[in-house]
């Protein structure tokens, strides 16, 4: 599903980057590990055709694909990814893909459900891999949403207390504190549409263009070998791993929490090793969830991250900092007309600069593409019932199988159409009363344009597995809001019209993803389309209340020095304020060095594409080294220990580190997350943790000393 974002076929390993987000589907490298373990640890060869294993198995029509079963582990998976995806928008924004570990627990309890039942006879139909899909395609739906609902960007960025961090357009029309009923109203209205928008064109997209879709073709793979006798055995190994590191990294989140009390104790975890943590934040505090997330992107990501963290707050800002009093005055020193600004600015024009490299390329890309198809095809488009553009090559056995029951189950162009129509009538009234700024004609307009824009991702998404989400919504926050102006609350109107596309180009991308799955695990198309409907609709309700619990139980969300800092949402205003004020919200010689970074990030991805696949894994990627630039290098350390972690192991057996890698960063992922929910409940029953520890250095411990003994 969807750092918000995405990577091309061209970069040695796979990051979904739709914005500040980093967002991982390491598509290619989980095909490699699947053929690892196959070679390493099974010495099992690869099968000539995948539907002839299954030949002999039943395809259960599409109405008992969607089981109760089914819906019940994806509602208690969707919680729990809905907390870790949560606690990592609201941290640092870097998300790796929880396709595998979606799809692995989803394989592990129902089959321990039906082995349950099998045993006491009561089983009435078994598990198929088309079960299968609907839970994974119903659990990345729903924490989606999470994710695209904006809750660490566009949507905190308009509270208050992102808007007290800047003093520039912090009037009450501009500010819009958070709520749950008008969250879950407003997801309702806008998260729908893009699922929508190209039903019509799946057929096109999956049969004729035959697009790769890397990330949905990787995880058809994973699902596809669970159900066999050889990819079952490890399934139950790999789920064995991640189970045990989920209790270390839970226990572990409860053994911080409880020599800690937050930022009364100095540091907001224990132990934290570093430099001056909130002043310099160069430390590192062994995160479980970030050494996991380091296992699962590549090294290079890590690396990146790395070395803009050492620019930026090892380099760039000392620097700044001594020029107080000349470029900017003391008095503003914390706020965007100072240090701060720099810090803010800077990180928008490198992702800024990134995306608009990287959305002339995947449009490039989407471009000559359909140039190619109509040129070689001659014909129209084929959606709904049209018949296929006639070709010469043989289709193989699994490609006829799987094209025959994709095409079965229709789903009608006047459906897809008319719930287009109707949702976005919906929304055309509901949205400005959520958002009065935003007016009724606004989201006209993006609406008429959606669609194009929706049918752009989805191609640009199947040939490069990249999704420009997050620039389309970065383009709605500053023509949106440049319409209109400061006075009329444009700051919100750009805010809220970023939400309507995004959430729009997503579902869309998503869905095709998940046609593409379902293509190749002869899933239905109807039952992916429902199970991404049900998904959606849960994740509507879910992400809200999950992010409503850290609204309440942590009163300092969002502050910089928090433990919950929120930094995009601060990025993300600061995006609109852009828009609607221009430049004048800048310090001095800020815009030149925005300048000078929004170049270099394009000039460095243009060195990356020109030298090469081999040399580029060498070159850092500017999305990634622009993270740390607000936020800090502390977790870039943590990520960088989990590469570590995980290059040891290769070292020491390569088969059974690419084997149980992702299990085993999964596991750590999800018990530290998901430690969230219990110290959530203690922090809003006003309980304290009982021990605060520190380290200190010589002289600072000397005078503690010395104060206590006097």
């Amino acid at each position: 599903m969807a750092i918000d974002t995405n990577e091309e076929r061209n970069r040695s390993s796979h990051v979904a980057q739709d914005d500040e987000h980093v967002h991982i589907h390491d598509a290619e490298n989980e095909k490699k590990k699947n053929n690892n373990v196959a070679k390493g640890l099974e010495r099992e060869p690869e099968p000539e055709s995948i539907e002839k294993i299954f030949e002999s198995k039943e395809v259960p029509p599409w109405q008992n694909q969607l089981t109760l079963r089914a819906l019940v582990v994806s509602f208690i998976l969707g919680i729990l990814f809905s907390f870790i995806v949560m606690k990592l928008n609201l941290t640092t924004g870097v998300i790796p893909s929880l396709n595998v570990s979606a799809g692995l627990l989803g394989f592990f309890f129902v089959k321990t459900w039906t082995k349950l039942l099998n045993k006491a006879g009561f089983l009435k139909q078994p598990f198929t891999r088309q079960e299968n899909t609907v839970i994974q395609t119903c659990v990345v739906a729903t924490s989606g949403i999470a994710f695209s609902g904006g809750f660490g960007s566009y949507l905190f960025g308009m509270s208050e207390a992102v808007a007290k961090q800047s003093t520039e357009v912090s009037d009450a029309q501009n500010i819009k504190n958070p709520s749950l009923g008008w969250m879950i109203g407003f997801l309702f209205v806008v998260s729908f549409l893009g699922l929508f928008s190209v039903v019509p064109l799946r057929k096109i997209m999956i049969i004729d263009f035959k697009l790769t879709y890397p990330s949905g073709t990787a995880t058809a793979h994973l699902i596809n070998s669970f159900h066999t006798p050889q990819g079952a055995k490890l399934a139950k190994k790999q789920v064995r791993e991640l189970g045990k590191f989920f209790s270390f990294s839970f226990l572990w989140g409860f053994f911080q929490w409880f020599f800690t009390a937050g930022d009364d104790c100095g540091f907001v975890n224990f132990p934290t090793f570093g430099l001056k943590a909130y002043q310099n934040k160069f430390y590192f505090d062994f995160s479980a969830t970030y050494v996991g997330v380091g296992m699962i992107c590549p090294y290079l990501i890590n690396v990146s991250l790395l070395i803009g963290a050492i620019l930026s707050w090892g380099i760039m800002w000392p620097l700044i900092k001594n020029r107080e009093g000349d470029w900017y005055a003391a008095e503003h020193s914390s706020g965007l007309h100072g240090l701060q600004g720099y810090k803010v600015f800077i990180a928008i024009a490198m992702i800024l600069g990134d995306g608009a490299y990287n959305f002339c390329k995947v449009l490039g890309h989407t471009l000559s593409g359909l140039y190619k198809q109509f040129n070689s095809n001659d014909t129209v488009l084929p959606v709904a019932n049209r018949s296929s553009p006639v070709t010469s090559r043989t289709l193989s056995y699994d490609e006829q199988r799987r094209s025959e029951l994709f095409l079965r189950d229709q789903i009608p162009s006047w459906f897809a159409v008319g719930g287009y129509v109707i949702i976005a009538i919906v929304s055309i009234v509901t949205v400005p009363h959520i958002f009065h700024q935003l007016k009724w004609y606004y989201i006209v307009v993006i609406y008429a344009i959606a669609p194009i824009l929706a049918f752009c991702n989805a191609y640009g998404c199947g040939l490069t597995d990249w999704s420009l989400a997050s620039t389309y919504g970065k383009l709605a926050i500053f023509t949106i809001g440049a319409w209109a102006g400061a006075a009329n609350g444009g700051v919100i109107a750009g805010l809220a019209a970023c939400g309507v596309m995004m959430n729009i180009v997503s579902t869309a991308s998503d869905l095709m993803q998940d046609f593409k799955t379902g293509y190749m695990t002869l899933a239905s198309p109807k039952s992916m389309f429902v199970s991404q409907v049900i998904g959606t609709a849960m994740g509507c309700v879910i992400s809200p209340c999950v992010f409503w619990l850290f609204y309440k139980a942590f009163h300092n969300l969002g502050a910089p020095s928090s433990e919950y800092p929120a930094p995009f949402a601060l990025v993300y205003r600061n995006m609109s304020i852009l828009g609607v004020e221009g430049f004048s919200a800048l310090p001095r010689h800020c815009l030149t060095l925005c300048y000078i970074f929004f170049a270099a990030a394009i000039i460095i991805n243009a060195i990356r594409d020109a030298v090469g696949k081999r040399r580029a894994r060498f070159i850092p990627v500017p999305m990634a080294m622009a993270i740390p630039f607000y936020i800090g290098g502390y977790f870039a350390i943590d990520m960088c220990v989990g590469s570590f972690i995980l290059f040891i192991w290769k070292r020491i057996n390569k088969g059974k580190a690419s084997a149980f890698g992702p299990a085993v960063a999964s596991g750590l992922i999800c018990g530290d997350g998901i430690w969230t929910l219990p110290s959530s409940i203690l922090s809003l029953a006003g309980v304290r943790p009982p021990i605060c520890m520190k380290f200190l250095s010589k002289s600072q411990n000397l005078k503690v000393d010395t104060f206590l003994n006097s």
